[in-house]
Order: C-alpha cells, then structure tokens, then sequence
C-alpha cells in the first residue's frame, strides 16, 4: 500500500515538474535557435487564441515553412494592416529577437493601453520573426557559420558557392546599384528579380493584400538608421518628406529611451545605394509608410551585438516602430472618420431640405 502511495505521488510530482518546464517563460532577452522560436510562435498562439494566429505562407529552398504571426482582433470586417519582418539577412541575430519582442509588447498593451486597444480592433499586425529560415538555421549551426548572410540557394552552374542576398532580389530597380552577380558575393542578387522561392512568396502575400497594407517595416542590423525608399539615387519617394518627418520623429522618440541616436534619411544618404530592396519594392506597390530599420550597434560588435544589448536594444526600437505604425493608423482613421462626418452633414442636409 504505501509502495503503491509511493509511486502516485512520484508520478503526480513528475507530472507537477513537467507542467512546470513546459510553462517556462521565453526569454526575450536571449538569443533562440529557430526550433525554439516556433515553439514560441505556437505559444502565442495559445495564450492569446482571441488576437493571434500563425499563417504559413512561404517554403525555402530546403523545404522550411516560413511562417508570420497575425495580431488583432477579429471583428468581421476587412481591416488595415501592418507588415514588420525580421531576419531576411541570417547573422542579424537582433532582428527576430526584436519581433518576437515586439509581439509581447503590442499584445501586452492591448490590455491596458486604450490606443493599442483600438489598434488591434482597426489593425492586423502580420510579423515574420525570422524571413531567411534557411539562411537563419545555418547560421546556428557552428562558429563558422555564424556569419552567414544570404538564403542557401545553390549559385547557377559552374559556381559552387551558395546564396542569393534576399534583400537585393526584389523587383525594385533590380541589379542595377549596390548588387553583384558573382554568386560568391555577399550581395548576390540572384539570377533575376524574385528568384528565389522566399522572395516569390512575400512578393504574393503583401502583393495579393496591398491595399490593406499602411505600414511596411523591415528589420536589420546594424547602424542605427532609420532608412527610407528609395536605395537607388536616381530615384526619390514621392512622398519623401513626409517620411523624414515621421521617420525624424520616430529617432527622437528611440533617443529619449537610451540615448542612441539613429540617423535618418535613405540609403544612398546615409549608407550606400543599392536596389532589389523589400522596403522599396513596398513603396513602389503602393504602401506609403515604408521604412528600413538599421538596429545597434554602430561597429563595436556589428552582427554579433551581445545579449546584454537584446534589452535596450528593443526597448528603444520598440518605441520608434510604435510612433510610426501610430501615426499610419491615425492619418487612415482620421481620415476616414473626417469623410465620414462629410457624409453624415451631407445626409443631415438632405433631409432637412427634404
């Protein structure tokens, strides 16, 4: 009898222990392989079944599913919505540990904040946590290859080197500035615009909803620079001053948090020209509020930023994307409720006159 005691209460203990392990915390100011980034997506998904879903929309080359997170509140109708990607260049580590940040952080204050409240009822957040899996998985994979940038596409017969720089092959000014063809090259831009598989499949899925789209941010490192469209010099966005004006607003809310000082402008301003861009092919599809975040450092670590600087570093990039996406919900639905008052005064008349 007591052996048998015994044995119910070891195993209710191993049960207590197991619950307790599977109900760890994620650790948002570390570093995760991929694996334990999907657990964390599924995660999401279960604490928070009323806002989010996970939306397979994408394979690699080596088969992976990529994959995005959809925050907001399901009302019935169609909604705007935001884009934010993070991890199409694999070494930048930061990058999807500022996603998956940035999920907690909106989800959190659609609690307790009345604004993000009313942004999740009017929005759809899409976040992809890391875009290059394949490149991203590799770069796990040892110490040499830790620095791994690009996708793992064989290069086209007789190169023997691997990859196609995501961030060059989309069909925006396409292999015309800061790009090579030698598929060796760091900046390979493929062997056309939209070669590859991971290319093809975000071009259809914002393509395919572009007119829903107010706010289109990508995620990179390093430099502390807030980039607008467009990286070729030759061209300029139409609406260029009003994205300095956000895009300057947006530095000044990062600086007030720790002090970093993000530059901003476009990329041939302040950092090279290049072309194939996923935030000036965004522009050039009609998506207005399109910026290219450059996250720490400014050289001391580069890629390899310490998970020391995980915390601040989100914290205070955080606080940027929020002035932007603010701001595009505010114009659109101000905007809107201004016709719709319009409307009713027009109404209102026409009755009286009636």
């Amino acid at each position: 009898m007591f052996q048998s005691v015994g044995l119910i209460c070891a195993a209710l203990l191993s049960a207590v222990a197991a619950a307790t392990i599977e109900r760890v915390e994620h650790d948002y100011f570390r570093y995760h392989p991929m694996p334990e980034i999907t657990d964390w997506m599924w995660l999401m998904v279960k604490d928070h079944p009323d806002l989010v879903t996970m939306v397979d929309y994408g394979r690699t080359h080596e088969n992976r599913t990529i994959s995005l997170l959809k925050i907001g509140l399901n009302t019935g109708l169609k909604k705007k919505a935001v884009w934010m990607d993070c991890g199409i260049h694999a070494q930048e580590w930061i990058a999807p540990a500022f996603c998956q940040y940035f999920v907690r952080q909106i989800l959190q204050a659609s609690k307790t904040d009345p604004k993000m409240e009313l942004m999740m009822k009017n929005l759809d957040f899409y976040v992809t946590p890391v875009f290059n899996v394949d490149g991203y998985v590799y770069s796990w994979k040892d110490n040499t290859t830790r620095l791994w940038r690009k996708n793992r596409t064989p290069g086209p017969p007789p190169c023997s080197c691997y990859g196609t720089d995501l961030n060059r092959n989309f069909d925006a000014n396409w292999g015309t500035v800061g790009v090579s063809s030698d598929c060796c090259s760091q900046i390979h831009c493929g062997t056309a615009p939209m070669s590859e598989p991971e290319t093809q499949f975000l071009t259809y899925f914002v393509g395919s909803r572009k007119d829903d789209f107010l706010c289109f941010l990508t995620i990179h490192s390093y430099g502390q620079l807030l980039l607008v469209p467009y990286g070729h010099p030759n061209f300029t966005a139409h609406n260029y001053a009003e994205l300095m004006e956000v895009g300057t607003a947006a530095a000044g809310a990062i600086e007030k948090v720790h002090g970093k000082i993000y530059r901003v402008g476009s990329s041939p301003e302040i950092l090279y020209a290049n072309s194939g861009s996923s935030r000036d092919w965004a522009h050039m599809l009609g998506i207005p509020m399109t910026f290219t975040f450059e996250l720490r450092d400014n050289g001391t670590f580069g890629f390899e930023l310490p998970e020391d600087q995980i915390q601040p570093t989100c914290e205070e990039a955080y606080s940027g994307a929020l002035h932007i996406i603010t701001y595009a919900h505010d114009k659109a639905f101000s905007a809107a409720a201004a016709v719709w008052t319009v409307l009713l005064a027009a109404g209102t008349t026409a009755v009286s006159l009636m």
